[in-house]
């Protein structure tokens, strides 16, 4: 991703992020009640379209970079921008990453949950919850004041002293009118670096964690990032908006 711009925002503009976020987050609890053994990962991308549809915004994803689609769907070793398919059926003991990004009166929202389908194994839920509370010391890390490396080193720290890796390759971003701008948020780094964090800056904060090796490659599709080693891959994401009184996480209902 290249350099953007990091654009803060007045008060009044992340209330309008909130909203285009509360459309993120409420397609993707639909779309997690949809996630079970049987269906297919096209399936979804047919909800999503519909529930987008439902709440007057469009989908960020769909042509964006020319990617075809509305949601990206990474199942088990896949990392981050697997996409949809007839195909891509579900069966219990998979993971699914699901990541949407909205768009609705000019501002962009965006967040992505890991779903186990049906009974997994104990590493599948302990990735899955070992990427979850990497998610919440990020916030946690995002204040006025602090760096912006204060984030990626809590994402970092709490992964890696749990036995699990960071994903290096892919990082989380600055959001608003763009789906992408600045700053870049990595996963990983020394604290106390990088810019200072201000009110008004708007984050796209996303651990991308393996249980194996921190490797990845990218398919000859163009877009699907799977581990190298074959393991096991989680995602999550909230849109974060930093306040005088702390983050407030735009993507949360």
């Amino acid at each position: 991703m290249r350099r953007e711009e990091v654009i803060l925002k007045s008060p009044e503009e992340i209330e309008a992020m909130r909203r285009s976020c509360l459309v993120v987050a409420e397609v993707l609890r639909v779309l997690k009640e949809n996630v079970f053994p049987g269906s297919s990962t096209m399936d979804l991308e047919r909800i999503a379209e519909e529930e987008t549809k439902k709440r007057k915004a469009r989908p960020a994803f769909k042509g964006y970079r020319g990617y075809p689609y509305c949601l990206c769907t990474s199942v088990n070793s896949e990392v981050v921008h697997g996409m949809p398919g007839e195909k891509k059926v579900l069966k219990e003991g998979d993971i699914i990453s699901i990541d949407f990004g909205a768009l609705l009166n000019g501002f962009y929202g965006d967040a992505a949950v890991t779903v186990p389908v049906g009974a997994v194994s104990e590493d599948a839920v302990r990735l899955i919850e070992v990427t979850a509370a990497s998610l919440e010391e990020a916030i946690n890390a995002a204040k006025e004041n602090k760096h912006l490396s204060d984030i990626s080193y809590a994402v970092q720290s709490y992964v890696e002293g749990r036995g699990l890796s960071v994903v290096r390759e892919f990082v989380g971003h600055g959001i608003g009118r763009e789906l992408h701008e600045g700053p870049q948020v990595p996963n990983f780094g020394l604290p106390g670096r990088g810019i200072k964090l201000k009110a008004g800056m708007v984050l796209a904060i996303e651990p991308m964690i393996n249980i194996g090796g921190s490797a990845v490659k990218v398919l000859d599709d163009g877009w699907t990032a799977v581990t190298a080693d074959g393991g096991l891959s989680a995602h999550f994401e909230h849109t974060v908006a930093i306040t005088h009184n702390g983050p407030y996480v735009l993507s949360r209902i």
